[in-house]
């Protein structure tokens, strides 16, 4: 009897174990289909194999940027943060998730991020979409297109950090400030921006505003914004609003370790490399633009010069952590000396 129970005993827990192991198997063999990538029914290296693998070979050009781009931020990122902390569910919001090709995207509003969200569409639609060019502004924008990692689990969110190519895109400070400035600003279909931050910058940093300018919110100077920007009270309220927001408050590159930096300033050669990455650059385009890169080149420099030095001190210490981590000199036109 003794003996039929040891046995009985013994089954079960072979079966139990036979058990954790397919399920674990199982897991292995779902992971090892995300890394290798699946894309139009074919396995492949995935976009973090294809960018590690060619670095062991005689790097290109393109390659060594990219390289001493990374290298610069860590060392920037050593240099400058203290300690590392925990991500929460906020911090991962930007953070764009494609399952097929293993990627993550933290879009920058000002930075190209439109055209970006369209390529992540096609990229992750099952061949809804089929040129990034043709999706709508608008559509790009809907949040339930495209899935971020706050949607995972922990151990989900982990598993993607670890293994998934991640690509961040950024852009000269100042300009990027200039952009949003202009793009939320002094553009007459941008009421929403007017009446919620247009009303509360006039109403606090205008001497004696009109009625119609406290009611409507839509004529707000360079200047009044950047004091808008500076004053203690404005980030006590709440965060800044992502068009201008920090890049490293929005993506955190100090914690999450990017494999690919673009620049807005290197646009094209940059979506040209990580679509190559992805296994892509022969059926995707990224959309191409009649603007130049630097919209602002020139530009910024006239929005400054009224600005009284001591504002722009201010201004440059708000965002100099964006300077220091993605290699961007001090602007030439700025007297904060």
């Amino acid at each position: 009897m003794r003996k039929n129970k040891v046995m009985v005993l013994a089954t079960c827990l072979g079966s139990f174990i036979l058990v954790i192991f397919y399920f674990q198997s199982s897991l292995s063999t779902a992971e090892e289909h995300v890394t290798a990538g699946i894309w139009k029914g074919k396995r492949r290296r995935s976009p973090l194999q294809a960018l590690y693998d060619s670095e062991q070979l005689e790097p290109s050009s393109i390659q060594a940027t990219h390289q001493k781009r990374r290298e610069l931020l860590a060392s920037a990122c050593k240099t400058y943060t203290r300690k590392r902390r925990v991500l929460t569910a906020e911090d991962l919001k930007h953070l764009v998730v494609d399952d097929t090709h293993g990627l993550i995207y933290c879009y920058v509003p000002k930075v190209a991020c439109t055209n970006w969200k369209r390529v992540m569409m096609v990229l992750t639609g099952q061949g809804k979409y089929t040129d990034p060019a043709l999706i709508p502004a608008n559509e790009a924008h809907i949040a339930s297109n495209l899935r971020t990692l706050t949607e995972f689990s922990t151990p989900e969110i982990n598993y993607r950090l670890r293994n998934y190519l991640k690509f961040i895109f950024v852009r000269e400070p100042f300009e990027r400030l200039v952009s949003a400035y202009r793009n939320k600003f002094t553009r007459t279909y941008n009421t929403a921006f007017h009446k919620r931050y247009g009303t509360k910058i006039i109403e606090r940093h205008r001497q004696d505003p009109s009625l119609e300018a406290l009611e409507r919110g839509d004529d707000v100077t360079f200047e009044e914004f950047l004091y808008y920007l500076v004053d203690p009270q404005t980030q006590r309220e709440e965060p800044f609003n992502e068009h201008w927001e920090r890049v490293h408050s929005l993506c955190h590159p100090c914690i999450v370790q990017y494999d690919v930096i673009g620049k807005y300033e290197t646009l094209e050669d940059d979506a040209r490399y990580l679509l190559q990455l992805i296994g892509v650059g022969d059926s995707i385009k990224f959309p191409s633009s009649s603007k130049t890169t630097r919209t602002t080149d020139g530009m910024t420099e006239q929005f400054f010069k009224g600005i009284n030095r001591f504002y722009q001190r201010r201004l440059f210490n708000l965002y100099k952590m964006d300077f220091l981590l993605f290699n961007y000199s001090i602007p030439y036109y700025l007297q904060i000396h």
